[in-house]
């Protein structure tokens, strides 16, 4: 009997994964796999030929988001599935938590059909504290900065950011930022296959404004316990991503991995979900001893279905 093929699929920056994800090959061979590495947009790949597709670091779609989500939609057996790629590459998918009851950070959305002066940009910014700027379609940090809003200078430079990117046909996320990130920084939870794997403690990533695209902050990772209160809260929000994708899809769709990120309220009791990542999450496997067999037996079951 032939090998399942399991086909990890990257980008053209990292032809041969992320540093992360190096040891998945061997792992999932050691399972009985077939395994591959292709990048997402080479023309030469045969996706329909690409056994179960696994998205890695796919972290160069957000320039190219409609292009990505054709792929997406082209290749037969990938995960997460091409629906869930369409609403998770764009950070409007907070709105959908919001709406079911999430607890989400308070989000200012500026859309570019708005076709807002500098003035009424400056308007919808906080009057106190330090706030982010950041589109809604990116990956990582990736075109996000961090501004204070009493200083002058920093406060233009963030009207300057926004403006740049709507003028780009780009929407606006304005989010007060937490200053928990600084003393506690993120907590990432990680599932495979709708189970508990691992969580790590984030380092805060944001300590100034935006430069440049090419400019993204270097995730610092370690391993840490989640608290409680933070699982009840990763299981919730698992829980409204789940019952949205039912709604969408007419059916339950078991995700590959889920990643989600949480920050801590203002009091440290309450938290917020900063992110949920669905299509081009590190899942930090080396932060963790037994992480990534994890990753490997959560793809093994999906290959031998």
């Amino acid at each position: 009997m032939s090998k399942p093929i399991v086909t990890l699929a990257t980008c053209a920056a990292l032809p041969d994964l992320a540093e992360d994800d190096a040891g998945l090959p061997d792992a999932l061979a050691a399972r009985g796999i077939e395994p591959r590495i292709a990048v997402w947009d080479d023309p030469d790949v045969d996706w329909q030929d690409a056994g179960v597709v696994v998205m890695r670091s796919v972290d160069d779609y957000a320039d190219r988001r409609e292009e990505f989500i054709a792929w997406a939609e082209s290749v037969p057996r990938l995960l997460n599935h091409a629906d869930v790629v369409r609403w998770n590459t764009d950070k409007h998918y907070m709105l959908e938590l919001q709406k079911r009851g999430m607890p989400v950070i308070p989000t200012v959305w500026l859309e570019p059909e708005r076709n807002l002066s500098k003035h009424q940009v400056h308007t919808r910014f906080p009057a106190q504290g330090d706030f982010v700027v950041k589109p809604a379609i990116s990956s990582g940090s990736r075109g996000s900065g961090r501004y204070t809003a009493v200083q002058a200078r920093s406060r233009t430079a963030a009207i300057d950011h926004a403006m740049e990117l709507l003028t780009r046909g780009r929407s606006v996320m304005v989010q007060r930022y937490l200053e928990s990130v600084d003393r506690r920084g993120e907590t990432a939870l990680i599932y495979m296959n709708g189970l508990v794997s691992h969580a790590v403690e984030k380092e805060p990533m944001l300590h100034g404004p935006y430069r440049t695209e090419d400019s993204v902050a270097q995730e610092v990772a370690h391993a840490r316990r989640a608290t409680d209160e933070e699982w009840r809260v990763g299981e919730a929000v698992r829980g409204a991503v789940h019952g949205y994708i039912k709604d969408r899809l007419g059916r339950d769709e078991q995700l590959m991995y889920c990643r989600l990120d949480l920050v801590a309220g203002e009091d440290e009791k309450d938290f917020r979900v900063l992110e949920v990542s669905l299509v081009d999450a590190s899942l930090y496997l080396s932060t963790t001893p037994g992480a990534l067999e994890n990753f490997a037996d959560a793809i093994a079951a999906r290959a031998f279905w």
